[in-house]
């Protein structure tokens, strides 16, 4: 459906600030929509046709590898647009990997035409655009450089941490947590044993018992300083 008014435009201040009739006019075509939890926000190998901006929710990006592995590489969420579509769109392919929402997303998709109208003709939008283009980039070779070259024990202590949120659990089966990591399900079932000798965990099923955040946030440093 058409998004009614502009409300969604609170989600994203760097675009609400632009005013320029071009970038207003766009952003009256836009339509929202909403996806429940573990439906593909888009899938792999689909025409991109248009701009999407998540307003509400988590969407996580992910890839099938030749082997059958499943790898994240990244995040979507209130606030953020997706680099993937992003680039799909200037470079009119179709997508490489999928997007599931993790949670109930709503979202705003701008029709491809629109989205390159604003992009030619409003300096400020085309700067939003390429500047999270830039972030995207970035965060895929950190990406790269942790599958390739980090220890594993410091990626999933990061993984944990963060899908707490400052929180003491986490609902996470192995299965999922070696999908988010890109390897195998035994690796990650063997560290977690590791991190509950230790005391920093106690695993249940479906979920993690975060115990000692500290030592956890140590080791997760480690991926900063190699």
């Amino acid at each position: 459906m058409i998004a009614k008014g502009r409300h969604w435009l609170e989600s994203f201040p760097a675009l609400r600030r632009i005013a320029d009739p071009v970038w207003r006019k766009v952003a009256d075509t836009a339509r929202m929509i909403t996806v429940d939890p573990g439906v593909p926000v888009f899938r792999e190998r689909a025409t991109c046709a248009d701009y999407l901006l998540i307003v509400e929710g988590e969407v996580r990006v992910q890839k099938l590898t030749a082997n059958g592995q499943v790898i994240t590489l990244y995040h979507l969420q209130g606030g953020q647009s997706c680099e993937l579509t992003t680039t799909c769109l200037l470079g009119g392919s179709c997508y490489p990997a999928e997007g599931i929402a993790e949670t109930r997303v709503q979202a705003v998709l701008i029709p491809k035409a629109q989205f390159r109208e604003a992009l030619a003709k409003s300096p400020q939008f085309g700067e939003f655009v390429f500047s999270s283009i830039d972030k995207g980039v970035n965060e895929l070779i950190t990406l790269l450089e942790e599958v390739a070259f980090g220890h594993m024990d410091r990626r999933l202590a990061y993984c944990l941490l963060q899908k707490a949120h400052a929180h003491d659990f986490l609902q996470a089966t192995h299965h999922e947590l070696s999908e988010e990591l890109g390897t195998a399900r035994e690796v990650v079932s063997r560290l977690l044993k590791e991190f509950e000798r230790q005391g920093w965990v106690r695993l249940h099923r479906g979920r993690v018992e975060i115990r000692d955040h500290r030592s956890l946030q140590a080791l997760a440093d480690k991926r900063l300083c190699d």
